[in-house]
């Protein structure tokens, strides 16, 4: 718990590093804490799960949802299987998140519906990093899947740095036909719609319920101004926190940071935790870290 809050970050990489492009490695370096990468990985790469799990527990962290990503042309290969150590080590805490990729993944449903057998809490897409479009129809044999096990879809809906980045493909627009065309999907729009998309993502969220805006990679000030053509009190119900660690300072002071942008006690309860639990699949074990004094 933070300052009385359920507090779960849905948007946290912990990849093996020398399955990474350099320019992760750097990103890391340039947006976390300094010596994180020495404290949480050892010295071939690997994550240590006993202290990745202190460090999300000093910071109040209940959940972190743990992401993976097969975009061999721009970041490298971080392997959904690689999380399941971390995930062992301490299920309470730590949710793996499924991720596929149609150039490389067939049948797609397939190696979707084996990473939720894994107990995944949803699906995330980066077709920016990935080289695809979320409307594709390749793709919506694994929405099907999603759809019948009531699991939510997260898109990278923001612009990216990398190299061999396509940010053509960040545009929220895109997924309108799969917002259509599966009703009952939530929707996660990841960093939401970083760059020159913040409108189209904010009103895609407050026109259909089942689409979310996700705040990893935004600094929590700069919030009121990323969308200041919308009703702050309104939209932000429709938020989940994220931070994109360990591209982050801390999870703690972001959080609080959120909440300082004119959150009430109601809201923040939501934004912080409320609205993950509602959205993503397998988090109901929160509920009782929720109600604890």
């Amino acid at each position: 718990m933070l300052d009385r809050h359920l507090l779960v970050d849905a948007h946290v990489h912990v990849p093996m590093l020398d399955t990474l492009a350099p320019a992760w490695v750097d990103w890391a370096r340039e947006f976390g804490p300094d010596g994180l990468l020495e404290t949480v990985w050892d010295a071939g790469g690997a994550p240590i799960p006993a202290q990745l799990d202190a460090v999300f527990a000093a910071q109040g962290v209940d959940a972190a949802l743990l992401l993976c990503e097969y975009s061999p042309k721009a970041t490298g290969m971080q392997l959904f299987d690689d999380l399941l150590p971390l995930v062992e080590h301490n299920p309470v805490r730590f949710r793996p998140v499924a991720n596929v990729n149609p150039h490389l993944h067939f049948p797609i449903a397939r190696e979707l519906s084996r990473q939720l057998d894994h107990g995944a809490a949803a699906l995330k897409l980066h077709p920016v990093h990935g080289g695809f479009r979320c409307d594709d129809r390749a793709l919506y044999p694994a929405y099907q899947v999603l759809a019948e096990r009531d699991v939510p879809l997260i898109v990278h809906c923001g612009t990216s740095t990398f190299p061999g980045s396509m940010n053509e493909l960040a545009d929220p627009e895109i997924l309108l036909p799969v917002v259509r065309d599966f009703p009952s999907l939530n929707v996660v729009l990841a960093h939401g719609g970083r760059g020159w998309w913040y409108d189209a993502a904010a009103f895609m969220a407050l026109s259909y319920e089942t689409v979310w805006i996700e705040l990893s990679g935004l600094p929590p000030k700069r919030l009121p101004d990323y969308y200041s053509k919308f009703s702050l009190k309104r939209l932000s119900q429709k938020w989940i926190f994220a931070t994109d660690w360990p591209g982050v300072p801390g999870v703690a002071a972001n959080a609080r940071a959120v909440v300082d942008v004119g959150l009430d006690e109601k809201t923040a309860d939501l934004v912080l935790g409320g609205n993950a639990m509602r959205v993503y699949a397998g988090l109901d074990h929160l509920a009782a870290v929720k109600e604890t004094p």
